[in-house]
């Protein structure tokens, strides 16, 4: 999507919000992505962050995940690193009130397509407020099956 463009400008708003962008947006974007590429095999990140996105997926793209990997966090740790990284990331999503925004919708959105995933028993836990050679271990652990 380029900047600058009609739906750029849509999705720039949404996120310095905090909002969700729209799921037929954002299948698209993701389709057109897996359609490009000459691999059968993706890792999408932050997706599907609610129900609709899920729906909208299920609906659209004919694809079924293998596993879903939830990196678990406190939230304090998470304000931390997001305003340490909003020091130097040009983000405009990086302040306190947008953070704020994001975790409430986290909670009130992402969660339920999490417990959703966990009850079919397609959740694969990494608790992300360790060392990050400890996290990437256990990231790597859950694909080591698909080398």
């Amino acid at each position: 999507m380029k900047s600058g463009s009609k739906d750029g400008n849509m999705v720039a708003e949404m996120i310095k919000a905090g909002q969700i962008v729209p799921s037929e947006v954002t299948v698209n974007l993701l389709l057109d992505a897996m359609r490009a590429s000459p691999r059968d095999k993706f890792l999408i990140d932050g997706f599907p962050r609610n129900q609709e996105n899920r729906d909208a997926w299920e609906r659209t793209a004919g694809y079924d995940c293998d596993f879903v990997l939830f990196f678990d966090c406190p939230e304090e740790v998470m304000e931390k690193r997001l305003l340490s990284r909003g020091e130097t990331s040009g983000r405009t999503d990086d302040n306190i009130e947008s953070i704020k925004k994001r975790f409430k919708t986290f909670v009130e959105s992402s969660v339920p397509v999490v417990d959703y995933y966990r009850g079919l028993s397609k959740v694969r836990e990494v608790m992300s407020d360790q060392p990050p050679e400890e996290v990437y271990a256990q990231t790597k652990a859950h694909f080591a099956h698909f080398a």
